[in-house]
């Protein structure tokens, strides 16, 4: 099968859409023989679309574990005006707001529909919105005559990105839709998506890295021994609600004093309020913190082995990919009781849900797992007995293949 991907970033640029377009890209090719290229653009990250990132790589043509890629160039000047235009247009609710605000978040290239009519693909795959990438998808196979299926990896709470008339017309317009969760299915279908256009297929992860982890260097490294260890992990960004948690572990050191807390992730613009929060803790407490920033993703799996609760406070995250990650190192979550999570989590089998934005919720679902070892071991095992059966990068490429083959 000669397939095309159409993804705004790839390999090294890294991100949810980025990752699962690489690894199932990568497994068509080894595991069923296809032909697969995928188009793409010069950016590191999404704020080179607007400018405010002058950081990319080469245009034109590249081989990566035998995926042929091909960059784009990128138009991304006037970025404050395109900005200033978006947001008041939203502000006033003008018509064709939802374009503008695609505009602004681009990418703007000149070219892409045309290469895709050309493509002389048997289907298409895009991902993401709410980027204008995906808009080319639509046209240029619309113009080829190419069957499309598109995966949008919605964020639902967020209604200034994913609040866009012209997002769910191009959903209804596409041949297949791919849903990270049943959370976005269900989503989806109360907009108007047929639900038998939706199949539901999760993200992955590569088992075999996890089963390699050595937590102990990590215990090692930052003197925690035998002590308990809450964790935290992804980019330090304000949708990823730090501060419940942060507001929790008062609460948890004051029934459990020795527990060891860990913030680890990508240095951002809120790790400074982050630091502030810290700050306020006692002086006692901030021994038993633990922030560490931008590790190398070779080293997640032992940070993850180390630990034995992971939360995630967040009612942003399109799936969660963390939440499969620490259940591939047999480790009990925490998440909130909203949104996408609510439907990856099963509350009382493989973690625990707690009320949004309620961090004394939050402190009394992980102080709940403290209390009971047993517990945590039997939600880990079936965390990863849930890994094993969903949520392997095989499994997910082998369903997404499925639903190539079906369009």
């Amino acid at each position: 099968m000669k397939i095309l991907h159409i993804v705004h970033g790839y390999y090294p640029s890294i991100g949810g859409s980025q990752w699962m377009t690489k690894n199932i890209s990568e497994l068509l090719v080894s595991n069923y023989g296809d032909d697969v290229t995928v188009f793409t653009t010069v950016a590191h990250d999404v704020a080179y679309f607007w400018g405010a990132s002058q950081t990319c790589l080469p245009a034109g043509m590249t081989i990566i574990n035998e995926v042929k890629i091909r960059r784009f160039p990128v138009f991304n000047r006037v970025g404050k005006i395109r900005m200033l235009l978006a947001h008041t247009a939203h502000r006033l609710n003008l018509p064709y707001n939802d374009w503008l605000r695609t505009i602004y978040n681009g990418p703007l290239i000149f070219g892409m529909t045309k290469a895709i009519a050309n493509s002389q693909a048997d289907v298409i795959f895009a991902t993401a919105f709410p980027l204008m990438h995906m808009y080319y998808a639509m046209a240029g196979a619309k113009q080829g005559n190419i069957p499309i299926i598109l995966a949008g990896a919605i964020h639902t709470a967020d209604k200034l990105g994913y609040e866009r008339k012209m997002m769910y017309h191009a959903i209804h317009e596409a041949n297949a839709y791919i849903a990270l969760t049943r959370f976005e299915r269900e989503h989806l279908i109360k907009r108007g998506i047929p639900g038998d256009k939706i199949s539901v297929v999760g993200a992955g992860v590569y088992l075999e890295k996890f089963k390699q982890a050595h937590g102990d260097i990590i215990r090692q490294k930052y003197g925690w021994d035998d002590k308990p260890v809450v964790a935290i992990i992804g980019k330090q960004g304000r949708r990823k609600r730090f501060d419940i948690l942060l507001e929790a572990m008062p609460h948890v050191w004051r029934v459990h004093p020795h527990v060891q807390f860990l913030i680890a992730g990508g240095h951002g613009g809120y790790s400074a309020e982050i630091e502030r929060q810290i700050a306020n803790f006692s002086a006692t407490q901030q021994e038993h913190v633990t922030v560490v920033y931008d590790f190398v993703e070779d080293e997640k799996p032992n940070i993850l082995e180390a630990c034995d609760i992971l939360v995630l406070p967040s009612s942003y995250e399109s799936f969660g990919i963390v939440f499969v990650e620490a259940w591939s190192c047999k480790k009990p979550v925490v998440g909130a009781n909203m949104g996408a999570v609510a439907t990856v989590i099963d509350d009382g089998v493989d973690g625990l849900l707690f009320e949004y934005e309620n961090s004394r919720s939050l402190a009394q679902a992980i102080l709940t797992l403290l209390a009971d070892k047993i517990k945590r071991h039997a939600m880990g095992i079936a965390g990863y007995q849930k890994v094993k059966e969903r949520y392997t990068w095989q499994i997910v490429t082998e369903k997404i293949r499925k639903v190539y083959l079906q369009t």
